[in-house]
């Protein structure tokens, strides 16, 4: 029988779930066993899964689940360095090279176990089948403006905290907008066609900001983008990866531009790819903000958990999403899951050549 364990996150500011308690009956309608950890921070009480049939355990005890449990999360683990002897589902952050992954992935080699990687599971045809993606541009957006608005005050953006649901940010941010007294600014968001983009765009418009929306074709030249810096707020919805061109480079620091606040959303910073170059470093929840030049005021806005401001509705999203996924657990050395074992391995075995 088919064990999901769904670890409770131990991330700060981390209140998502990627399986609402009507998923879990559907997983257990089809013969499987889900054990659910307590968790005082889930936006959906534990009480709710108890009531779908799930087995409830203390809050992180998923190392000691059986040895065939699939353990189910989010965000990363805890960085303790022990082995990982279980099959993992989560974001693993550990195929572009950044640093923090080799680690993860060393990890899951001393102990046997694997890694089933939430961004790489893809229909036959490569595309992504569940992704917090619009979700991340919203609130990355929102924050974008966020940073604006205080630069307006003179100051830089202080502390973020999650909302009950999207209309609480929104009437928010509108009325911290308006009390600048100031005109809206202009944005361009890269990436504006996908998830991320159109996030990003709904929450820009919905704030009476004029969009440039630029995708694919208008980056297909490589580079450089001056048009990025003639817009005050600048959104990446573009991953980091082979190819991507540099769209804000080192010098764009310089005096000569209208851009304010950089939103990347995608938030790679210690890629190889990375295609902004002013700042290495994501920020945080208390310091949404970094500045990276003065004179004018540049900002870099890069939390890597951005969805988790508006964790309802994010998570009943990508639950949504994710749940017929989840139903082929049954069959994991197929499809979507085959082909993320194969990933994972094809990483173990080149980290240790190159180790």
């Amino acid at each position: 029988m088919t064990h999901l364990w769904v670890r409770a996150e131990s991330r700060p500011n981390e209140d998502r779930t990627g399986i609402t308690p009507d998923g879990v009956a559907r997983l257990i309608a089809q013969g499987m066993q889900v054990t659910v950890e307590e968790s005082p921070r889930r936006i959906i009480p534990t009480a709710d899964y108890a009531r779908a049939g799930a087995s409830i355990a203390p809050e992180g005890s998923w190392p000691a689940a059986p040895d065939d449990a699939i353990i189910f999360g989010l965000k990363e683990l805890p960085a303790d360095g022990q082995p990982l002897r279980h099959r993992h589902i989560m974001f693993g952050h550990a195929y572009k090279g950044q640093p923090s992954g080799q680690v993860l992935l060393q990890r899951f080699h001393a102990g046997g176990g694997a890694l089933y990687d939430l961004e790489y599971l893809t229909d036959d045809e490569g595309r992504r089948l569940a992704a917090f993606g619009y979700w991340a541009g919203y609130a990355g957006a929102a924050v974008a403006l966020k940073c604006w608005v205080a630069q307006a005050r003179d100051t830089i953006c202080g502390p973020v905290a999650a909302y009950p649901d999207q209309d609480h940010l929104v009437q928010e941010l509108r009325a911290q907008m308006d009390a600048t007294g100031l005109p809206r600014p202009n944005a361009i968001v890269i990436g504006a066609k996908g998830r991320v983009g159109r996030g990003a765009c709904d929450l820009l418009t919905a704030m009476g900001v004029a969009v440039t929306p630029w995708d694919m074709a208008e980056t297909a030249s490589g580079g450089p983008f001056p048009q990025i810096l003639m817009h005050q707020i600048f959104i990446n919805a573009i991953l980091a990866g082979p190819g991507v061109p540099v769209f804000v480079p080192e010098s764009a620091k310089g005096p000569a531009r209208d851009l304010r606040v950089i939103g990347d959303v995608a938030c790679d910073p210690d890629s190889d790819f990375s295609p902004i170059k002013v700042y290495d470093r994501t920020t945080t929840w208390d310091r949404p903000a970094l500045r990276v030049a003065n004179a004018p005021p540049l900002d870099v806005m890069a939390i890597d958990n951005l969805p988790s401001m508006l964790p309802r509705e994010s998570s009943q999203d990508y639950a949504a999403q994710l749940l017929p996924v989840l139903e082929q657990l049954d069959r994991i050395e197929a499809g979507p899951w085959g082909r993320a074992r194969a990933l994972f391995d094809r990483h173990v075995v080149a980290g240790q050549e190159q180790g």
